[in-house]
């Protein structure tokens, strides 16, 4: 007589009422469980939400079928801005003889929900997520297959049980703008990212506490909402910059936003940093080569990488249904000052 273990027993009959509740076979219950294409919409939502009623959890893989892979999941692949997570994510990879699967789905706030039954037929050792934030619906199946995720944040604010990677953006914007302000300057403008992001938002209100801290007016329009891209900031900054009263320093929310201010001084014959100083953030590698060389906010995407996949690790190691607290994990920026901010034009 061959003995079932108490656990197993419970998730056959659990799976077996799942079925008979749902109107479908344990065949199809375990498509559903797979990610198999196969299984009409409506089948699966049904199924899905029987589960979840049910706290079903699959438990970890065993021994004889450990995952071999990390996804990493972008909703774009800047190639400046993304190789510095995705290094970080390889190299504790590869410590664990583990390979990284990159996908782009979704928008910059949450991956598409077309993109799940990928992950789930391909079972990664853990999902790192380079999101605002991640529906409840996906959160409920990842956990519910054993999946352990966890977001890298420079751009938002994920929920209080989302494990989560990020910086200190309102530091990041402080530290930016005191700089200016201990040069000399009085006319600053910030040009952040999207105003729907909390990065975003982040960095304006410490470009705001430094300028209040010092008693400084802040003209509303010199506080401008971008997309953190080259072409972006060369638009707001050449607007700006063709004021009477242009700024004589921008804080631009990303370094691509000061390429595109710096573009857009040259563009006007403005001098860089006689005429204008320019403040970056993130410290992509080519602010070392670009002239002048960018002053800018030092944001660790590559140790968020690092701490997003030793995070997601452990989590597959330990408590890898995430029903234990959600660790949130800040990492300190820093001001690295180089050659394109300076004091401002003689009056």
């Amino acid at each position: 007589m061959i003995m079932t273990g108490a656990a197993e027993q419970g998730e056959r009959v659990r799976l077996a009422d799942v079925a008979h509740e749902a109107g479908v076979s344990l065949a199809t219950i375990s498509k559903v469980l797979n990610g198999k294409p196969d299984v009409a919409p409506d089948t699966r939502q049904r199924v899905e939400a029987l589960l979840a009623e049910r706290g079903y959890r699959r438990r970890s893989a065993s021994s004889s079928a450990q995952p071999e892979l990390i996804e990493l999941v972008f909703h774009e692949l800047d190639r400046i801005w993304s190789m510095e997570l995705i290094d970080g994510v390889e190299s504790i990879a590869k410590e664990h003889g583990l390979s990284v699967v990159l996908t782009v789905t979704g928008d910059r706030h949450s991956p598409g929900i077309e993109w799940l039954d990928g992950v789930l037929r391909r079972r990664p050792a853990g999902v790192i997520l380079v999101f605002s934030e991640l529906a409840p619906a996906l959160r409920e199946r990842l956990r519910s297959r054993a999946i352990p995720f966890v977001i890298v944040d420079p751009a938002g604010d994920p929920s209080p049980d989302v494990p989560s990677v990020g910086s200190a953006n309102w530091s990041g914007g402080l530290a930016a703008t005191r700089h200016l302000i201990e040069l000399g300057h009085r006319r600053i403008a910030a040009i952040t990212g999207p105003d729907d992001m909390m990065c975003s938002l982040a960095r304006l209100d410490g470009f705001r506490s430094a300028m209040n801290s010092v008693g400084l007016p802040i003209d509303p329009s010199f506080e401008r909402f971008g997309d953190f891209h080259v072409e972006g900031g060369r638009r707001i900054a050449h607007e700006l910059l063709s004021r009477p009263d242009r700024p004589t320093a921008i804080f631009a929310g990303s370094d691509l936003q000061a390429l595109g201010t710096l573009e857009a001084a040259r563009a006007l014959g403005l001098r860089v940093p006689d005429d204008l100083s320019i403040v970056g953030y993130d410290d992509i590698p080519l602010c070392r080569w670009v002239s002048p060389r960018l002053t800018t906010v030092h944001q660790p995407l590559r140790q968020m990488g690092v701490e997003a996949a030793r995070l997601v690790l452990a989590m597959g190691a330990g408590d890898a249904d995430g029903s234990g607290p959600a660790a949130r994990m800040d990492l300190a920026t820093s001001l690295v000052v180089r050659d394109s901010s300076g004091p401002p034009p003689a009056a």
